[in-house]
């Protein structure tokens, strides 16, 4: 049976899905965006800024369905600018140091014009 996971120190969901659904071991991170929970908005304009506050929003929703970061299997970035993907890749390697999967791209947009997203998928 499937659980859906939310918490208040993620931003919510912006349409209709869940932050999080566990299904056995296995836990999918909806897109993670760059959104403070505590305004609901998007964080500055500026991709560390930006990179910096999608791992605190994925540490919640990680410790709020009992994982850890080190419990990431698999990633999927998707930036809105390729020239980004150095910045991005500093900061997330301080943060995924279990070097997890991971694929990463250019996408033309993203929902309220963020920089980058994150979808994550974890396993215990």
């Amino acid at each position: 049976m499937n659980e859906t996971i939310s918490t208040e120190l993620a931003p919510k969901a912006i349409g209709p899905y869940s932050q999080a659904i566990k299904s056995g071991n296995l836990l999918f991170l909806s897109g993670v965006m760059p959104i403070n929970p505590e305004t609901s908005e998007l964080e500055e304009s500026d991709i560390v800024v930006q990179a910096s506050r999608i791992m605190k929003n994925v540490d919640a929703l990680l410790n709020a369905a009992g994982y850890s970061v080190n419990d990431v299997v698999k990633t999927t970035c998707f930036l809105a600018n390729i020239e980004d993907f150095a910045k991005f890749n500093e900061v997330y390697a301080d943060y995924f140091v279990s070097k997890p999967a991971r694929s990463c791209v250019a996408v033309k947009d993203l929902p309220k014009k963020a920089l980058v997203e994150v979808e994550v998928i974890a396993s215990k």
